[in-house]
């Protein structure tokens, strides 16, 4: 362990490697999205290998995020945040070199594993890097405007390179990586280590859950839903689970305590936040995947056509971050969900000759709305009443609950969409090879799956009429998130 060296009173380089990596974690959770038409076609991907390749990722990451803060406060955060980074970049440059399901997949899962452990403890880092108040704050800002500029710059930029190669959106990784790591070798110093007991168990069996749980749904379609293997990947995910909470009950030190749910305003709210993560996953994937293999766009232009989502999404941010201390949280989430469900319910009605504007543009931009007000409110529900203390380790298991509602619930609407095209008469793997009518067939499959989207965001609602917190916790709830991020409590 090296000696700690001064808190850094400005942002300085450093920066430019802590936030970089979370650039590069949330730009492949969307990177992907526009590529995968391209990949379907050019390795021959099944359907439930295109699932995967998003899948695999989400699943990995949100698994072990927890297990990869822990790993931090055990090795020291800037041991981990190197092996993180080490890892997500090796992965990167695999994936883009793949050349058949099974390695793009796996080195998918990689890729999920090493962002697992960079994104905790990369903002574990601007704890030990800048000094309390104003540059811890700036260090946050710029945390906060990457991960949001991630989201969007992976759409667009996917479709830009796609356009080129579909590897691209792997290998673009590779130099970033390698330039992260150089500056965290010369300029971060190592943190303070601590003793403490990994829950290794609990992280493999929450992740072994999850999985089991989105084979059932990935190979249910194509298998049949009573074939041996899928109900055995349903037994496995029933007993996995309950092995997890077992173990939480009994681990000296648990990735998900469980005396977060005596509360049942914050049961309802985790319930909440885990099916939006599943909203919010599932409309970009569909949406993506509609434009490109039904409307026929190109990577570019479906990566654009996503940009009216991003800035609706964050004009519902600003307008939730004002009622927020105003109205109770209960209606305000009622209202973000109504308007994903209009959303999707005019979208539902949509076939593939209907032009951009105004048929799609409409639904995109509610959609977006809608779930940007949800996704500000939800997290504060979480905090609600919670001592400072807890407030880190209760944010982590939120961030680890939005992350895997959003495979399991994709996979589900996935699943429902694949049987659909399938009963209208169409088939399944790269459209080049479909004729018309079989094209719209997967056109309605992609439509009537926007209204399960739809009694989703119902589900939403529906657990936030048992959110009973009032306008002035969620206010008070901010106030103490903001003062343990920067260090004053």
């Amino acid at each position: 362990m090296s000696s700690r060296a001064p808190l850094a009173s400005s942002l300085g380089i450093a920066i430019v490697a802590i936030t970089g990596m979370q650039l590069m974690a949330t730009l492949d959770g969307t990177i992907v999205i526009v590529a995968l038409p391209r990949m379907q076609a050019e390795l021959g991907l099944s359907d439930a290998g295109k699932s995967w390749v998003i899948t695999a990722y989400v699943l990995a990451f949100g698994g072990l995020l927890l297990l990869g803060g822990r790993i931090g406060d055990a090795i020291g955060h800037k041991r981990a945040f190197l092996s993180g980074v080490g890892v997500f970049t090796i992965a990167s440059l695999i994936c883009g070199l793949a050349n058949d399901e099974a390695t793009l997949v796996i080195a998918r899962a990689v890729q999920g594993i090493g962002a697992a452990v960079a994104a905790p403890t990369g903002l574990a880092l601007i704890a030990t890097t800048y000094a309390v108040g104003e540059p811890r704050n700036r260090a946050l800002a710029v945390s906060a405007a990457m991960q949001g500029l991630g989201s969007v710059l992976g759409l667009v930029l996917g479709g830009a390179v796609t356009g080129i190669s579909w590897r691209l959106a792997f290998l673009v990784n590779v130099p970033i990586g390698i330039v992260i790591v150089a500056i965290t070798v010369l300029r971060l110093t190592e943190t303070h280590l601590e003793r403490i007991k990994l829950d290794i168990t609990g992280a493999l069996l929450a992740t072994l859950a999850c999985t089991s749980a989105v084979l059932v749904f990935t190979q249910g379609p194509a298998l049949g839903w009573v074939d041996p293997w899928v109900i055995g990947a349903a037994v496995a995910a029933v007993v996995f689970f309950a092995a997890f909470v077992l173990d939480e009950r009994g681990a000296d030190n648990p990735l998900v305590p469980l005396s977060i749910f005596d509360n049942r305003h914050r049961v309802a709210s985790f319930v909440a936040y885990f099916l939006a993560g599943g909203v919010m996953l599932t409309l970009s994937v569909m949406i993506g995947l509609l434009v490109q293999d039904v409307l026929g766009y190109s990577p570019l232009r479906a990566g654009i056509s996503f940009l009216p989502f991003a800035a609706a999404f964050v004009v519902g941010n600003v307008i939730a971050t004002y009622v927020a201390p105003r109205i109770a949280p209960r209606w305000v989430i009622l209202g973000g969900g109504v308007l994903v469900l209009l959303a999707m319910l005019y979208g539902s009605t949509l076939d593939r000759s209907v032009p951009y504007f105004p048929d799609l543009f409409v639904p995109v931009v509610v959609g977006g709305l809608g779930i940007g007000v949800i996704s500000v409110i939800l997290p504060l529900c979480l905090l609600a009443n919670v001592p400072a203390r807890r407030i880190g380790s209760l944010s982590s298991v939120t961030l680890m609950v939005f992350n895997l509602g959003g495979p399991l619930v994709l996979v589900v609407v996935q699943a429902v969409q694949v049987s659909r095209t399938l009963y209208l008469g169409g088939t399944t793997g790269p459209v080049t090879a479909m004729t018309p009518a079989q094209l719209d067939a997967l056109g309605q499959g992609y439509t009537y799956s926007l209204l399960w989207v739809a009694a989703i965001a119902i589900l939403v609602g529906v657990a936030a009429l048992f959110i009973g917190y009032s306008a002035r916790d969620i206010a008070r709830a901010r106030e103490t998130r903001e003062a343990v991020e920067a260090g004053e409590l």
